[in-house]
């Protein structure tokens, strides 16, 4: 049920190439699995069992890291989505030096392209994973486009049930380009996952050498190594030689909350607005019409909203339909409205307008 309270409370070749070196110890293959191991996964490859290691389960979803281009030097003009789980594993020999690999191909899209069911159906089986009275796994990792990768990463740490560690990874650089960052994150990736100082602290997000707790993370710069980051809060630490390292014990937000998504069967259309000098928001009562169940205001500054828009949104607000204060700038406190004369938005505390949604879609 939507409730109008305040978030702040309820809240390849080249790619093979380029990572052959040869690995620390003696690795096993992946081999294809002719009958699935569990019927809650559709898991594709996996790696022969190692004894001592944890077990992970890769849910690739396509994006930069598995996409490719006609030019090693091409950056920018590629397909995404174009290698599958084995051959990002397999290009990646040093995982099975630290943990035992189950992949399943959830999707092979670039991330503009993923939508809510993929993204319900992706927290569903990292609960399943993770959560239950005998979990398959002990970590999850997520291979994702980075375009969408904190709405996806956002919304499993609004709904994961349990303390367990699911890492989201992308890739800058496709796995075509000379100079590729995915292996090198993804190996990052499941050596956080699967180690037990990441237990506790939320769903992670690994790139670039670093790591960024989900809740907070964002991309900051459209084609940067170093794109995602949490302005204000930092980063909670960083692989060195690819071993995490915390500098904190482990914590989660005072004002986080988990929500149970087990027996939904899809999430309510939320649409974003974005907001300018003289916005209108004229389109919202055509989205209410299409099924459109809540909106969330891009403000300007602190969740400032014109005054045309504002009629607009009151007549939607009328009707029972939730609407949310957030800021398009991406940092920084949107506080509740103190004046009742203002109307009844929902306040979104510090989370960004696609954040917001996610949150919204979830209550």
């Amino acid at each position: 049920m939507l409730v109008n309270v305040s978030l702040a409370v309820a809240v390849a070749a080249s790619l093979l190439g380029s990572a052959a070196a040869a690995p620390l110890v003696a690795v096993k293959q992946l081999v294809e699995r002719k009958v699935n191991a569990s019927p809650d996964f559709n898991i594709t490859f996996s790696s022969s069992h190692t004894d001592g290691l944890p077990r992970t389960l890769i849910m690739a979803t396509g994006g930069t890291i598995a996409g490719s281009s006609a030019s090693a030097t091409d950056s920018t003009n590629y397909r995404a989505g174009s290698i599958g789980v084995a051959a990002l594993v397999d290009a990646v020999p040093q995982l099975l030096n630290v943990s035992n690999i189950d992949g399943m191909q959830v999707s092979n899209v670039d991330s503009g392209s993923i939508t809510d069911d993929i993204v319900l159906l992706i927290s569903k089986l990292a609960n399943k994973a993770l959560c239950g009275s005998d979990p398959e796994y002990d970590a999850v990792v997520v291979t994702h486009g980075t375009e969408t990768l904190e709405e996806t990463a956002y919304t499993l740490d609004a709904t994961l049930m349990c303390d367990k560690t699911v890492v989201v990874v992308g890739a800058m650089r496709p796995a075509t380009a000379i100079s590729a960052d995915g292996p090198s994150n993804l190996l990052e990736a499941v050596t956080t996952a699967v180690s037990p100082a990441s237990h506790g602290r939320g769903v992670l997000v690994v790139l670039n050498d670093r790591i960024c707790q989900a809740l907070y993370c964002a991309k900051t710069n459209a084609n940067a190594l170093d794109t995602f980051k949490a302005y204000e809060q930092g980063f909670v630490g960083g692989p060195l030689s690819t071993k995490p390292f915390f500098y904190y014990p482990p914590s989660q937000p005072t004002f986080k909350t988990v929500y149970d998504l087990s027996n939904v069967t899809s999430l309510p259309r939320v649409d974003v607005l974005y907001s300018h000098q003289m916005a209108t928001f004229d389109g919202v009562n055509a989205s209410v019409a299409n099924g459109a169940k809540g909106f969330i205001g891009a403000g300007t500054g602190a969740g400032g909203i014109s005054p045309w828009a504002k009629q607009n949104l009151a007549y939607v607000m009328s009707q029972g339909i939730p609407v949310v204060a957030s800021t398009k700038i991406n940092n920084g406190v949107v506080a509740p409205d103190e004046d009742p004369a203002a109307g009844s938005y929902i306040s979104s505390a510090l989370l960004n307008p696609v954040k917001s949604r996610r949150l919204l879609q979830s209550l």
